[in-house]
């Protein structure tokens, strides 16, 4: 009788996962409390998998070997706290493929930035010719790609949550950008569940493997004196060099590995501003460490286009330039948008607050703001941060807050879509909060 493996989840690595459990011989069952994308019915049907939507019939799931869930459902979640009652093991999609994957994985986590770095390196690796995989947070699911591909080389973004159902998964080369409040309420509002979990990175990691990660970062760093890691260590900084790692001097961006040391002005590279000098640091040594070429390095690096809702410069409308950063869904992500600005800059504000301290943004705002529109169902914590700062104008559509942008606009000022918050009061996810941006300023 073949083990029984239930997924908590239809969406992207759900349906993946139960492609591979399948191929495998398991006793497959999807169950979804919410409602299943007709694609993934689609591939679910092809693959011969019984699923449910719209429920979780407790005679089905809680006879199961192992559940691999979905990293959106919380712990506490009613369906979750009876499988632990039973005790049942409850994976992520990651580990489970990781189970049936040959391939070299580089793997990046952080809490700003991962997205670009896991799309520069996989740009990277692609435009070297190697046979890559993208997968994770981005990208189509590992589990599925497993079972129907065959890579040599994944880059993978991993969120907190995902590194929280991993246990014996490891990677090859493992990425950690950097660590700030976010999340907190899924961790008990407690800085350091957070930090462990982003920790969950280096787990398992052997002397065959490395470790790219932040010097600059006071609580990466401040956390790695209680760690013993095998694996070779390659930091990353603009204030500091090192015999092997990623630094600057004067401009210059260096990937320095076993004396092989590649540099290039930073004013070439595609992706400007400091957080992306880091960024392209991290995607840097992990291409070295795949043995990527100098000339392909800088090649791409010259030629990436970037991510979508990251700090996107959209367009201009009488000399005032609109850029949609609604992938800035905390402060930290935040800051950096608004530390990179060079105009004066109308800012909207606003969403779902994830324990958000505004008052890190104050001198940013002072030096950088004119006006503030918050755009969220409760405006209350940037009212109180801010009041007496700047004006502060509220709305609760987008098109409101684009006009109202419009209206408050002086030739050369930039208006700017960092939210800092999550999206789901108004919007159903960061994507459609910028689409429906784009698509407001696309109608001034």
């Amino acid at each position: 009788m073949s083990l029984r493996i239930v997924i908590l989840g239809g969406g992207e690595s759900g349906t993946g996962a139960a492609v591979l459990a399948k191929k495998h011989g398991f006793d497959v069952f999807v169950s979804d409390l919410g409602e299943i994308k007709e694609k993934y019915i689609t591939l679910l049907n092809k693959y011969q998998i019984d699923f449910e939507q719209k429920k979780h019939s407790e005679n089905l799931i809680l006879n199961a070997d192992e559940v691999i869930k979905s990293p959106g459902i919380p712990l506490d979640a009613p369906i979750i706290k009876q499988i632990a009652e039973k005790q049942i093991p409850v994976i992520d999609e990651i580990e489970f493929a990781g189970r049936y994957c040959k391939a070299k994985t580089i793997c990046i986590t952080g809490s700003n930035g991962k997205t670009t770095t896991t799309l520069l390196t996989y740009h990277i690796l692609k435009n070297a010719g190697l046979n890559v995989g993208l997968a994770g947070n981005v990208g189509k699911s590992f589990a599925l790609q497993v079972a129907e591909e065959n890579f040599e080389w994944f880059v993978i973004e991993l969120s907190s949550f995902q590194l929280d159902g991993m246990f014996d998964f490891k990677a090859d080369i493992a990425v950690l950008l950097n660590i700030t409040p976010d999340h907190l309420n899924r961790y008990n509002n407690e800085f350091q569940n957070y930090i462990d979990s982003k920790f969950r990175i280096i787990q398992n990691l052997t002397e065959n493997d490395s470790f790219v990660y932040c010097f600059d970062d006071e609580v990466t760093t401040n956390e790695l004196k209680n760690k013993e890691i095998s694996a070779k260590m390659l930091p990353f900084s603009v204030n500091k060099t090192f015999e092997e790692g990623g630094f600057l001097t004067e401009n210059i961006l260096h990937i320095k590995l076993a004396n092989n040391d590649f540099t290039m002005s930073i004013e070439e590279l595609a992706l400007q501003g400091i957080h992306n000098q880091y960024n392209s640091m991290a995607a840097g040594i992990s291409s070295k460490l795949a043995d990527i070429r100098s000339e392909k390095l800088r090649e791409s690096f010259k030629s990436f286009k970037g991510v979508e809702h990251r700090l996107e410069k959209f367009l201009k409308v009488k000399d005032v330039e609109y850029i949609n950063d609604s992938k800035a869904t905390n402060i930290n992500s935040t800051w950096y948008a608004l530390q990179s600005m060079k105009t004066q800059v109308i800012w909207i504000v606003g969403g779902i607050d994830k324990g958000n301290d505004y008052g890190m943004l104050k001198d940013l705002v002072r030096k950088k703001v004119k006006a503030i529109i918050s755009l969220g169902v409760d405006n209350s914590k940037i009212h109180e941060e801010y009041i007496g700062i700047v004006p502060i104008y509220d709305t609760q559509s987008m098109d409101l807050a684009v006009q109202t942008a419009y209206r408050l606009a002086e030739e050369g000022d930039t208006v700017l879509l960092s939210p800092a918050c999550a999206s789901f009061d108004l919007f159903k996810n960061y994507e459609d909060r910028g689409q429906k941006f784009k698509d407001s300023v696309r109608s001034l």
